[in-house]
């Protein structure tokens, strides 16, 4: 196997291991936990070893939990889009007098469909989240109208109309997109259920985070032995945070060091660890790891990562797509999409990079998880990059 050679960027973080703020308490974790397993097509997802990878990589074992058939819609977004929409239902539903508990096969059942036509959600996206909230508002009753910037594929944006939302294209970037979702709900008097979090606005992506803790704790329980490392997407942050908060209270002290991992040209967690705070960076974003396109840290996400993760890595679009055609050539095939592969991305290089390799402590023992977050959610833009 041949590695792919890039150039890359890795900041160990001085503040790992710092005490701070619960950002996602455990009694929110388990109640989302029983909802979403309780959910028609609900099946952990696969845990694959990959013994090639780990041995390009001078490691003990890679394994890699591919999200690709989450019910159905291709991601693990699935398990927190819907999840909170559900929430905000039952919430709003209670708030008017109408339900008080009303559970979610009530609401798949119709049950209060005069009250909940007449709630609209929305949302920006780069796509998988936009098609989880889209889902969860067609499986619940819900208007649903997503909005995405204009370089979301085509095959993304039918993606999310097939579950009969609305879709309207902003000029711009993702981050554009959630300005412009909150300004129009905010006079439409509609519902955001964003994956990201700002001041004023956290208990929508806080349900959002807990759904996504799910995949880390079905990970934590397939694994024949602990990871000492964890190679995790960045985008918000919302995603690695999840997944870092689980990994802790899994594993306590002897928690994996979670290594964050961005596009080059998208790196806001990066930049933010450098400043010291949550930071924006400016530009288009145009990396082809549509996903993680992010400008903007999301606040939930940087409360935890702040503290919690060990290093952030940002890392060049060539190798998201050297990765996605190793992984589509090896036997078996292993179906990724472009921003699934970031933390494979991550793992490669700094594993050939002797710098790379005694800064985050890899050696011949370390096991190493990570998490392929989609399948080919957009199969004409993956038929082209992964060959």
């Amino acid at each position: 196997m041949t590695i792919p050679r890039c150039p890359y960027r890795l900041l160990l973080n001085r503040h790992a291991g710092t005490p701070g703020v619960v950002v996602l308490p455990d009694g929110g974790f388990r109640r989302a936990k029983a909802e979403i397993a309780s959910w028609p097509g609900y099946a952990p997802t696969p845990m694959l070893p990959l013994p090639d990878m780990a041995t390009a990589a001078r490691v003990a074992a890679v394994h890699w939990k591919d999200e690709g058939g989450r019910f159905g819609l291709g991601s693990f977004k699935a398990l927190g889009g819907a999840y909170a929409v559900m929430k905000l239902l039952q919430a709003e539903l209670s708030r008017r007098g109408v339900a008080n508990a009303a559970t979610a096969e009530e609401l798949a059942e119709g049950q209060y469909k005069d009250a909940v036509d007449a709630i609209t959600v929305t949302c920006a996206t780069d796509g998988n989240h936009g098609r989880s909230v889209a889902w969860g508002a067609q499986r619940f009753g819900a208007r649903c109208v997503i909005f995405v910037h204009e370089a979301v594929s085509q095959g993304r944006r039918d993606a999310i109309a097939k579950y009969g939302a609305e879709i309207r294209v902003i000029p711009g970037t993702y981050d554009d997109a959630v300005r412009v979702a909150q300004r129009t709900a905010t006079a439409e008097a509609w519902f955001v259920v964003s994956d990201t979090s700002y001041p004023g606005y956290t208990e929508v992506p806080r349900d959002v985070m807990q759904g996504y803790r799910v995949m880390a704790d079905e990970a934590a329980e397939s694994l024949p032995e602990p990871p000492t490392h964890v190679f995790i997407q960045g985008g918000v942050g919302g995603v690695a945070a999840a997944v870092s908060v689980q990994m802790r209270a899994r594993y306590g002290a002897n928690a994996p060091k979670l290594v964050v991992v961005e596009p080059e040209k998208a790196a806001c967690l990066l930049a933010s660890a450098e400043a010291g705070q949550p930071t924006a960076i400016e530009g288009e974003l145009d990396t082809l790891m549509a996903g993680l396109a992010c400008g903007e840290p999301s606040l939930l996400a940087w409360q935890e990562l702040e503290r919690a993760a060990f290093a952030w890595m940002a890392v060049p679009d060539d190798s998201a797509v050297d990765c996605m055609r190793l992984l589509a050539k090896r036997t078996p095939k292993v179906v990724a999409g472009e921003s699934a592969v970031a933390g494979l991305a991550g793992l490669l290089l700094a594993a050939r990079d002797p710098f790379g390799r005694n800064a985050l402590g890899l050696d011949e023992g370390s096991r190493i998880l990570l998490f392929g977050t989609e399948g080919a959610t957009d199969p004409e833009l993956y038929a082209k990059l992964a060959g």
